[in-house]
């Protein structure tokens, strides 16, 4: 089956965007989402990067534009008051959800990502994660234990590395075999790589 490996990072409104869309051009085309959740802080630091929003007339222009690209999908969309917002937790237990099986890490998304851009909820606030968590019928003590294991830990640094070491230098990313495509702008190209 063909695949798009789609790396991410949930404090992202960009991946958001991408989020929702995305599924809708797999099932076209008969291709299947690998997840590849990523720390996005940690894809700056080593790349250089910065966020469009740590530059004023880039951050507004940028806010308008998701704005824009929420109405091109027919996708709902909220800039989250509290953004930007530390996503180490939120994306160990991306990780740690991926690593119980993509279903899991869907079942996680499918409340996270509505939360933080759509329902503006402050994800900085573990309390507030918890209540987000218990939603999606996700034990969040459990998750917070498994968020601290090595294990976690060291597979989604691994994983960001990865992302950097293959020319990842932000989110959304995506992967059509070798071919690699930034940002919720380039689905075009992706749904056209996928269709061959």
């Amino acid at each position: 089956m063909k695949q798009v490996e789609f790396f991410f990072d949930v404090g992202s409104p960009f991946s958001h965007i991408a989020w929702r869309a995305l599924p809708e051009i797999t099932a076209r085309n008969g291709a299947e989402i690998v997840w590849r959740p990523i720390l996005i802080g940690g894809v700056f630091k080593a790349t250089g990067n910065v966020s469009p929003m740590t530059v004023p007339a880039k951050g507004s222009y940028s806010t308008i534009d998701l704005h824009r690209w929420a109405n091109y999908y027919g996708i709902p969309f909220q800039m989250n008051p509290h953004f930007p917002i530390n996503t180490l937790a939120l994306m160990r237990g991306a990780t740690a959800m991926l690593m119980r099986g993509p279903k899991a890490l869907e079942a996680y998304l499918d409340v996270i990502f509505p939360a933080m851009f759509e329902q503006r909820v402050n994800l900085g606030d573990l309390q507030e994660i918890g209540k987000v968590l218990v939603r999606a019928g996700i034990d969040p003590q459990a998750l917070m234990a498994e968020i601290g294991t090595d294990a976690v830990k060291d597979k989604l640094k691994a994983d960001t590395d990865e992302a950097v070491q293959r020319g990842v230098f932000g989110a959304p990313t995506f992967f059509v075999g070798q071919d690699m495509y930034w940002g919720q702008d380039r689905l075009m190209f992706v749904e056209r790589a996928l269709k061959g």
